[in-house]
């Protein structure tokens, strides 16, 4: 099994056909070996051979990964994250999805401090206000902002919200997760202390969601 891993792992971005002794060379593995595991691994079409005589990945792996799309439950990704939001940040941490020119908030998990921002799941707001909003096209803007975006009171006068987009595994924005608390709190100390957790959330919960995070870090 190990050894059929190593196979299918030493396709890179970019390859599309890879002769056997490439394949063999960046394995580890005997050219006796690693023509035999292609035998298997092509039988079941988790790799393809090409009329050149060289090796691709094959169709199956897109079939599971599909499957593996279709069973991920968004909830299941993005309360450990909140949590870990609400815990560090001892904040209100929010997930807010697009929908058409409105952005809703599908999960929220409240400060535990007695002076909070107040909101509900479920909540509508308009697209491109806000932090949340302008999450959610951060990554459609020209420029491209600076992630996380910070917004001072922008819907509510007295709200400061910190928030970053999240990728699928399609490279689509699936959310913005970030952070909310009144504004009298957000010091030098809460935004040195905040910016990082949302960004690293923002991260963490895109490559859950089977994501690649670069295009988020790279705005950081």
């Amino acid at each position: 099994m190990d050894r059929a891993l190593a196979i299918l792992q030493s396709f890179e971005e970019g390859d599309a056909a890879l002769p056997l002794v490439e394949i063999a060379r960046r394995a580890g593995l005997h050219l006796t070996t690693a023509l035999r595991l292609l035998g298997t691994l092509e039988s079941h079409g988790f790799v393809q051979r090409g009329a050149a005589g060289g090796y691709a990945l094959g169709p199956q792996l897109l079939a599971l990964g599909e499957r593996f799309r279709r069973s991920l439950r968004l909830e299941d990704q993005v309360m450990p994250a909140l949590d870990r939001l609400r815990s560090e940040s001892r904040e209100s941490a929010a997930f807010f999805v697009r929908e058409g020119e409105q952005r809703r908030c599908l999960f929220r998990q409240e400060s535990p401090q007695p002076v909070r921002t107040v909101a509900q799941v479920g909540d509508v707001a308009p697209l491109g206000i806000g932090a949340y909003g302008r999450a959610l096209v951060a990554l459609e803007a020209e420029p491209r902002p600076r992630l996380p975006i910070v917004s001072h009171g922008e819907r509510l006068p007295e709200v400061v919200a910190i928030a970053a987009p999240v990728l699928n595994g399609r490279g689509a924005v699936a959310g913005a997760i970030g952070i909310t608390m009144p504004r009298y709190r957000f010091d030098p100390a809460a935004e040195a202390r905040c910016l990082p957790l949302v960004l690293r959330e923002a991260a963490a919960l895109t490559r859950a969601l089977g994501g690649d995070p670069s295009p988020i870090l790279a705005l950081a």
